[in-house]
């Protein structure tokens, strides 16, 4: 059934529009460079467009062809990284003496971060394999081994994400992440 004013069962109660700037009234998310674009590299940004396209015709060849939230493996905004969509970008963080959950409403997917010093495991997985440390007030989370792409087009299996949390105040968190892949990024 349809909602009164929104698309499936959404209506506006659930959309985030981004209609609250941040203090300096700056138009995208990304700091460096910046121009506040991403550094693709030239034959990425092609084959970006390219997928693009192909998908929004309906066009794939195979289940791999397709994106990881159309997969249902990744949601588009759940990360990591966890960037912003229209909706779902709820998120609890939950933390034991070894351990720090990220729990996100898109996708309901739990990452699971040790904080207890442990290495990085071999294993790749889609979300990648975190590990977390304390920085004074900020955890800062280390991710790499992923399995394939993150939720950034263009990114692979070879990108390295580091992450960093801040509280701010009762009601923010400060997220901040740096994202370097060799195969993608001109910096």
């Amino acid at each position: 059934s349809r909602a009164e004013g929104g698309v499936l069962s959404y209506n506006e109660f659930w959309y985030e529009r981004g209609s609250q700037l941040t203090q300096d009234k700056r138009t995208s998310l990304i700091v460096e460079p910046a121009n506040g674009r991403v550094p693709l590299k030239d034959d990425v940004r092609k084959r970006n467009a390219e997928n693009g396209r192909l998908m929004y015709l309906g066009f794939a060849d195979s289940y791999e062809d397709r994106t990881l939230a159309d997969r249902c493996l990744i949601g588009f905004n759940a990360g990591p990284p966890m960037t912003p969509g229209a909706y779902n970008n709820n998120m609890q963080i939950v933390q034991t003496p070894g351990h720090v959950v990220i729990l996100n409403e898109m996708v309901h997917s739990a990452r699971i971060i040790p904080i207890d010093g442990r290495p990085h495991g071999v294993l790749r997985q889609w979300s990648g394999d975190s590990r977390g440390h304390w920085e004074g007030d900020t955890l800062v989370v280390d991710t790499l081994n992923f399995r394939g792409p993150t939720s950034l087009a263009g990114s692979t299996r070879d990108t390295r994400l580091v992450e960093r949390f801040t509280r701010v105040d009762n009601d923010t968190i400060k997220y901040e992440f740096t994202v370097s892949d060799p195969n993608s990024y001109t910096q």
